[in-house]
């Protein structure tokens, strides 16, 4: 009995591209922040103390003999280049904004706790309200979501053509 291959084994540059179905080719993205290959397993965060074992980024007691390597949040926390940005505004957030600061503040100490990855960069006024940054793509979402059921008002979610970036605006 004779077993059939599928191929050589061997790839060949190019021999794998997926077309659009206008007949362009998909581009290849590019994530500078997604590692490319897991780090030796434990690895510790320098600079947050977040570790890295089991496949995961995750908070607990440093291992002796542990590598050294950034985490991705660092990274991106350092170069400056968020993952998500939501853009608080409006008449109702200038009256509360303390408070909804409070709530921006506790959805990212929770998401933390999980995931040592979903972080705030930085809480900047501008001169129509506040702008959220932060190193995560799923951050934005939870805490917009959780001001849509809190306090209501306007939330708009607009994914960019880079899908490593989303932008949230909440008004209210």
């Amino acid at each position: 009995m004779t077993t059939k291959t599928r191929g050589s084994g061997i790839r060949k540059p190019g021999g794998e591209r997926i077309t659009h179905w206008l007949g362009l080719q998909k581009e290849y993205l590019h994530d500078t922040y997604k590692a490319r290959g897991k780090p030796a397993s434990p690895t510790v965060c320098p600079e947050c103390g977040a570790i890295f074992r089991r496949g995961r980024w995750s908070w607990g007691v440093r291992p002796a003999g542990a590598n050294e390597e950034s985490c991705p949040a660092c990274h991106r926390i350092r170069d400056r280049y968020p993952a998500g940005i939501l853009h608080l505004s409006g008449p109702f957030f200038k009256a509360h904004k303390e408070e909804i600061l409070n709530l921006v503040r506790h959805k990212e100490a929770e998401a933390k706790r999980e995931h040592p990855l979903c972080r705030i960069m930085t809480v900047a006024e501008d001169e129509f309200g506040v702008i959220v940054t932060t190193t995560d793509t799923h951050l934005p979402r939870r805490i917009g979501e959780a001001l849509w059921h809190a306090y209501h008002g306007e939330l708009d979610l607009h994914y960019g053509q880079d899908p490593r970036l989303i932008r949230m605006n909440w008004k209210a």
